[in-house]
C-alpha cells in the first residue's frame, strides 16, 4: 500500500480515528487527517503574487511541512498528548534551527539547506516590514523584491524549493507502516 491507496480508503470512511493526525501527499493531491476528518490540503503548485501576504502565506505552508516532517520522524501520525506537546515545542523553535536539524539528520543536503536559509531570510525581512519594497533576496547578489527581475527570481527559487520540499516530505511519508495505520483509522 502507498499514500494514494490509503487516501482512497480513508475517504470512504464516514468517521476516522481522532488519534490520527497526518498530512498526506498522493498523486499531486494533498490531504490532512485531523480530528477524525479528512480535508483537502495545499496545492502541489504554489502561486505567489507580489504582495506581502502572498509571500508570507507561501512561507507558512513551507513551515507547516517542516513541522510535519519533524512530527513524522518523532511521533509518526499520532495525535495523542505527546504529539500536542511536540507541536507546542515546534512553535517555539526558530525556523533556522529546524533547517539546521534537517541538515544534521540528513533530511536536507547542504545545498538545499543553504537555499532554504536564503529563502527564509526573505520571510524574516517580510515579517518585519510593511511593503516588499523593503525586502531583498540574496541568492548570489542582493535583489530587491520590488523589482520585477528580483521578484521573478525569488518566486522561481521558491517554487523550485517547494517542489523539492514536497519530494522530501513524500520520502518521509513512505516510511509509514500503511497496513498498521489502516487498522487504526
Amino acid at each position: 500500500m502507498d499514500a494514494s491507496n490509503f487516501i482512497k480508503i480513508a475517504k470512504r470512511k464516514k468517521q476516522l480515528s481522532s488519534k490520527i493526525r497526518l498530512y498526506l501527499i498522493g498523486k499531486d493531491k494533498h490531504y490532512f487527517i485531523n480530528d477524525g476528518m479528512i480535508k483537502r490540503g495545499f496545492d502541489s503548485q504554489l502561486s505567489i503574487i507580489k504582495s506581502r501576504d502572498s509571500v508570507l502565506s507561501g512561507f507558512s505552508k513551507m513551515a507547516f511541512l517542516f513541522d510535519e516532517i519533524i512530527r513524522l520522524r518523532i511521533v509518526q501520525y499520532s495525535n495523542d498528548r505527546e504529539s500536542a506537546e511536540l507541536l507546542y515545542i515546534l512553535n517555539l523553535v526558530p525556523i533556522n534551527r529546524k533547517i539546521r536539524a534537517f541538515l544534521d539528520w540528513k533530511v536536507f543536503g547542504p545545498e538545499f539547506t543553504r537555499d532554504m536559509s536564503r529563502l527564509f531570510e526573505v520571510r524574516n525581512d517580510t515579517v518585519h516590514c510593511i511593503s516588499l519594497d523593503e525586502v531583498t533576496y540574496t541568492p548570489q547578489r542582493s535583489m530587491s523584491l520590488s523589482s520585477d527581475s528580483g521578484f521573478k527570481k525569488f518566486v522561481s527559487d521558491f517554487q523550485k524549493s517547494w517542489k523539492t520540499l514536497l519530494a522530501i516530505y513524500i520520502q518521509q511519508q513512505e516510511k509509514i507502516n500503511w497496513e498498521k495505520l489502516e487498522k487504526e483509522i
